[in-house]
């Protein structure tokens, strides 16, 4: 599918079918673009189309052409692309609307996808109910509407399933170049991660942005994650949406913390792709992507000539993956030689206004902010939108700073509209990243300090979903005991009898539990710390028919929950969190997908509020670590055995002394 994705994109002929002005568009905004290669209109009722002459089918055309704009109606649609097939087109953008997307207003808009996807055989497509693509390298497009590329010898990519997004994005007056622009529509056949792995393959291709509604096959992904990383292509992604979640957040406290979107934000991380909230900060990273490449750390240095900007990039930064390192004695040298002695040297720093204009003063001086341990400077201007000439003293200096230091180097508006689209293209030039604000740029330093490589391990894939039953607290535990997980000694009693000869077999003291009840707690069917003589009288006073008798586990240091749910959009969520009655009332949670390394499980544990607890806190004793790895690797073991039926495993709590591990309470729902 790759090399036909690749004639696709790059295509030296094109044919356009269809009479609308939809397909007057493509023409026109291809030869708008210089394309070089032919153009081929087809229509059975007109001769000629934009001045082009006019064929009356696909089977009348010299050959196949390499991509082919099909803009009829979608019931025609069918037939049109069964006849590109035939004459081996490379590829085509099936325009018409009122297939899948429809099915909620058309019950036979599902089933005439299908027949689309019949109908192309191999030939790959893009849609239906898509605007195409438009390859800005080459002057190539299918593209029916307005955008707003202009041609690039190098630049990013950005895929999206949505055509009025992409439209939008290529608006852009941030100077940034966009090599390709690729929507995706339903993704009948060519899905975006196929799109993303044939963009690879060209060298002028700097980073892909990718406009995620939904994932789809992860293997696809996973494959796309690895190839990006070897060719060193980053992957940024804006993803959206939420999937659709078998677990009932009634059911277990898991399904309700790791919710639908925690397995995206999962996903992502295991695939080494940060992810962006918004479109500018989206559009920013991919700038600095561009200019810079993925940075070493999100340690960074910034230097303006206003204590009000200095304060203010400092404030913004605070809750994001990126620091202000004290300033070196190398740094504080390469200052005062810039500044002189009435400057009060720190970072974030305010230089003052006194060598504004001096080129020279203000090219030493940011050179000064730049160091071995800072990952990006930034220098804060705004352009005067009166006349932002008037500042090309800040545009020279910033160029001269990255000649000389060869140190990554920004520039920063505190609003975006005070970067004008020429200078950025200056900057950019001369290797500087153009920042159109402040917001923005934190968010995408942060981005571009995440990029890492992807997992090694294949992901455990989620099963169809099944009609799910729940299990005992008794039976779950039954079932992770039998694969290793620590468990109270215990015993289910349903008469004053074997209460009385429960009590005699364990240890004291008690927890009684009220059993068949999916939150006991919220029931009073809870009752800790009971001695043997008080057991016979609190069983009785639990109103239910058994009742569950087991040792209570002293000497907690901390409570855990442990869970995993299947996400069927993602794999299998594992969920750690602050257990006990905590787990509602911190909301501390950490999640990752399945399998997972120790590496990802500490880093997971270390995330958590409640990890000081974990380690010993003010001197006190911490908990056994090898004891919670190895009850994790356990779960993790048992998850991927159970893969098949498996919907949700709880723990919660999962006590935790100095000296072992232990699960008190257990959930699990099977098919």
């Amino acid at each position: 599918m790759t090399r036909d994705l690749d004639r696709l994109f790059n295509p030296k002929t094109i044919a356009v079918i269809g009479g609308g002005a939809w397909c007057e568009q493509v023409i026109r905004q291809s030869q708008a673009m210089h394309f070089a290669g032919q153009i081929w209109p087809v229509n059975p009722n007109r001769t000629d189309i934009c001045g082009l002459p006019a064929f009356a089918s696909p089977g009348d055309l010299p050959s196949g052409p390499d991509a082919a704009f099909v803009g009829v109606n979608r019931h025609l649609t069918l037939d049109v692309v069964a006849q590109l097939s035939k004459i081996g087109t490379g590829g085509a953008v099936c325009f018409a609307s009122g297939f899948s997307e429809a099915s909620a207003e058309d019950g036979t808009a599902v089933g005439l996808q299908s027949d689309l996807v019949m109908a192309v055989g191999d030939m790959p497509i893009l849609g239906p109910n898509c605007y195409g693509f438009i390859n800005a390298l080459d002057g190539a497009l299918l593209w029916p509407d307005q955008h707003g590329c202009t041609p690039v010898d190098r630049g990013v990519a950005i895929i999206t399933q949505s055509s009025n997004i992409a439209i939008n994005l290529t608006m852009q007056k941030r100077g940034l170049p966009i090599a390709y622009t690729i929507t995706c529509g339903n993704m009948a056949q060519t899905t975006q991660a196929q799109a993303a792995l044939a963009l690879l393959n060209d060298p002028r291709v700097t980073a892909i942005g990718l406009h995620v509604e939904g994932f789809g096959d992860l293997r696809e992904w996973e494959t796309l994650a690895q190839r990006a990383y070897e060719k060193r292509i980053p992957l940024v992604a804006l993803k959206v949406g939420a999937s659709d979640q078998a677990q009932q957040a009634t059911v277990s406290h898991t399904a309700s913390l790791a919710g639908s979107d925690v397995g995206a934000q999962a996903l992502l991380d295991r695939l080494g792709i940060p992810r962006l909230k918004s479109l500018p900060a989206f559009l920013e990273t991919l700038k600095l992507l561009h200019v810079n490449g993925p940075l070493a750390s999100g340690n960074i240095a910034s230097i303006s000539c206003s204590g009000g900007e200095a304060s203010l990039i400092a404030d913004m930064a605070l809750g994001r993956n990126v620091a202000f390192p004290s300033l070196s004695s190398g740094q504080k040298t390469n200052l005062r030689a810039a500044l002189g002695p009435l400057v009060s040297l720190s970072n974030p720093l305010d230089y003052h206004t006194y060598i504004w204009r001096d080129e020279a003063a203000m090219t030493q001086a940011w050179a000064g902010m730049t160091g071995s341990d800072i990952a990006l400077t930034l220098s804060i201007v705004d352009y005067p939108t009166t006349d932002p000439t008037d500042w090309g003293c800040a545009t020279r200096a910033a160029q001269k700073v990255r000649a000389q230091t060869e140190a990554p180097f920004a520039i920063v508006a505190t609003l975006p509209e005070l970067l004008p689209e020429a200078v950025s293209s200056d900057l950019i030039s001369g290797g500087v990243v153009p920042f159109h604000g402040l917001d923005e740029a934190l968010a995408a330093i942060e981005a571009a300090a995440h990029i890492r490589p992807p997992s090694a391990l294949p992901l455990c894939l989620p099963q169809n979903a099944r009609t799910a039953e729940t299990l005992t607290e008794a039976q779950s535990k039954t079932e992770l005991a039998a694969f290793g997980l620590p468990v109270p000694r215990h015993q289910i009693t349903s008469s004053t009898t074997e209460v009385a000869q429960a009590v005699k077999t364990l240890r004291p003291p008690f927890a009684i539990k009220g059993m068949g009840l999916a939150h006991k707690s919220e029931h009073g069917a809870v009752r800790l710390g009971i001695s043997a003589k008080d057991a016979i009288a609190v069983a009785a006073d639990i109103a239910t028919d058994e009742v569950l008798i087991e040792e209570m586990t002293l000497g907690t240091v901390a409570e855990l929950l442990v869970g995993v749910v299947r996400d069927p959009a993602h794999g299998f969520v594992m969920t750690l969190a602050a257990g006990g009655i905590q787990t509602e009332l911190l909301q501390d949670t950490a999640s990752f997908l399945l399998p997972a390394n120790r590496d990802d499980i500490k880093a997971a544990l270390n995330a958590l509020r409640c990890a000081p607890l974990l380690h010993g806190y003010r001197g006190k004793q911490g908990i056994n670590l090898d004891a919670l790895f190895a009850a994790i690797d356990t779960l993790q073991t048992y998850v991927i055995d159970q893969a098949d039926v498996l919907e949700e495993v709880e723990i919660n709590p999962l006590l935790c002394t100095q000296d072992r591990v232990v699960a008190v309470d257990a959930l699990i729902r099977k098919g």
